[in-house]
């Protein structure tokens, strides 16, 4: 009896273990009807899409336990998860590049349109004022303007020798015209030009065209340069593919909660910031140069304003030719007399015509043009702009998990937190590469910065270096504007005692204590990822029913 009775007990516990390990009530088993829908809009085939949950050891990404995802829809929707945030990235920064391309089209077409102007006033006036005067010398005055273009095109010219070579030219053209009779060979000519500087042909117009044109004309093409290099910065990063360790993440973010069984839980918000600050951080490098760019931009718009702005000089080129030809005509008879002092009496041509008979022409009075008030609109314009989108590379994270992710609203036990529905507590990393050393979401190898992130942030160093030099009234090269790699606060490089250290991360199956908190279970048993979890309510009442009717049996005799 005493043995039938024990093996009758052994018999029960062994068909309560038996009943758990095949999993015979299914009470745990859910539809994947709501994960079949959202799967097959996104154009994925539902062949092999399971109708209820599967055990989900297949799954690389996702937590195994249950899930309503097969091997390949894991991989359909971590490529769709990759594609589409390389979608939002590329969404999120066309706005920034069409302000600044918009600023670019309008400061460039404004700048160019008053240089324009001035050639056009040039070609309105002087001939009736000059009349041979000018026309003998019309290539010049030509090559002035193009050269000017040129320069504010960016150009590898030095405006202060663009002007003394027209000045040198001009002075030639001049100086012959009322000569015919003269031969005037280059040892000559070279004399004039070096008693050019003593004697002052043109009064003070070059010197004061020099000074205020280099200022003007270094400005705004600086700043325009500035805008192009600040669109052209935003458009390139945006197209910097994402690393693996960020995929991953990012279908964990996305998709795992569909494979879970509840498509419908959003993102905790700070685990989505986690998530976008670890794929992002190389980006985040970018705000210490950014910021200084910008700063720099806003202020050399300063520089655009008084008798030495850009508003006042480039439109006004002309007004300093007129007064250049007007000193000229003054000091003709002075001229001649100490030049032929200096340099002797020229040869005459015996081929030539006659000495050119006298004539008084009148001075040319030409009023600067008052400005239009286009540029103040465009510079405030530009201001409020540039100050609105001076944090744009740290805000990228916030914006993308508020506007794109559908994030939930608080962090709360309804939120996916990346393993299940719960809260999500770990603390938000902060911005930049260096900071993403513990980043409970993304893997971030700290030593190594994206090397195409750290050219565009040298890139925006040199040009800002070239702005302030620009706001002194400098005209500087890329090369003198750079003196390192670094890269001034901008993290192009990680502390030595924090890239001295290599961590070893964890992987997913072994992560960090409490770095999820699952509603209902303890630190151990919400890391445990096997079906073996989620053993049904009746297969556990088995099992304790039986080993409890085995410790109360007798013992055997």
């Amino acid at each position: 009896m005493g043995r039938g009775a024990g093996g009758w007990w052994l018999l029960c516990a062994a068909a309560a273990l038996a009943a758990c390990a095949r999993g015979d009530p299914a009470p745990r088993s859910r539809s994947c009807s709501e994960v079949r829908q959202v799967y097959g809009a996104k154009g994925f085939s539902l062949s092999d899409a399971p109708q209820a949950e599967i055990s989900g050891e297949h799954l690389r990404i996702c937590s195994q336990g249950y899930t309503c995802c097969t091997s390949e829809m894991e991989e359909n929707l971590a490529n769709r998860s990759r594609a589409e945030l390389e979608t939002v990235l590329l969404d999120s920064s066309r706005a920034l590049q069409a302000t600044l391309a918009t600023q670019l089209r309008g400061f460039d077409g404004h700048f160019q349109h008053l240089l324009n102007d001035s050639e056009r006033a040039l070609q309105d006036t002087f001939p009736s004022a000059f009349g041979e005067l000018y026309t003998q010398s019309a290539r010049a005055f030509r090559d002035l303007y193009t050269e000017l273009r040129l320069y504010y095109r960016g150009a590898d010219l030095q405006l202060e020798d663009t002007l003394a070579e027209f000045w040198a030219r001009l002075l030639e053209r001049l100086f012959r015209q009322p000569h015919p009779q003269h031969l005037l060979p280059d040892d000559y000519l070279d004399c004039l030009g070096k008693q050019a500087e003593a004697l002052r042909p043109f009064g003070d117009a070059p010197r004061e065209l020099r000074l205020r044109a280099t200022r003007a004309f270094v400005a705004a093409r600086t700043f325009v340069q500035g805008l192009g290099v600040a669109g052209d910065v935003v458009r390139k990063v945006a197209q910097v593919p994402l690393g693996p360790e960020c995929s991953r993440a990012v279908m964990k973010l996305v998709y795992c909660a569909h494979c879970l069984g509840v498509p419908s839980a959003r993102p905790c918000p700070d685990y989505c910031r986690n998530v976008f600050k670890g794929c992002l951080a190389n980006q985040a490098d970018l705000d210490a140069e950014w910021r200084n760019l910008l700063d720099s931009m806003v202020l050399i718009t300063d520089k655009f304003w008084g008798p030495s702005g850009a508003e006042s000089v480039i439109g006004n080129v002309h007004v300093w030719l007129a007064e250049a030809i007007n000193a000229l005509q003054d000091n003709r008879d002075t001229l001649t007399t100490k030049v032929i002092q200096s340099c002797g009496n020229p040869q005459v041509n015996p081929q030539g015509p006659g000495p050119e008979e006298k004539r008084h022409r009148g001075k040319l009075v030409l009023q600067e043009k008052p400005p239009t008030g286009t540029l103040e609109r465009l510079v405030s314009e530009a201001k409020a702009q540039l100050r609105d989108a001076q944090d744009f590379w740290i805000s990228l994270p916030g914006i993308l998990c508020s506007e794109k992710m559908a994030m939930s609203a608080a962090s709360d036990d309804r939120c996916w937190n990346g393993m299940a529905k719960g809260r999500y507590l770990p603390e938000v990393m902060g911005d930049g590469l260096a900071n993403q050393i513990n980043n409970p979401e993304v893997e971030v190898d700290v030593t190594k910065p994206d090397m195409t992130i750290r050219q565009h942030i040298m890139q925006l160093k040199i040009t800002t270096n070239r702005l302030r030099s620009a706001y002194n009234g400098e005209d500087s090269d890329f090369q003198d504007a750079s003196d390192d790699g670094s890269g001034s606060g901008s993290g192009d490089g990680c502390p030595e005692d924090i890239c001295g250290r290599r961590i070893n991360r964890k992987s997913s199956s072994s992560r960090t204590p409490l770095t999820h908190a699952l509603p209902g279970l303890s630190e151990r048993e919400g890391h445990k990822t096997s079906a073996a979890a989620h053993c049904p309510q009746a297969c556990t009442a088995l099992l304790l029913l039986s080993l409890v009717l085995s410790a109360a049996r007798p013992p055997w005799r």
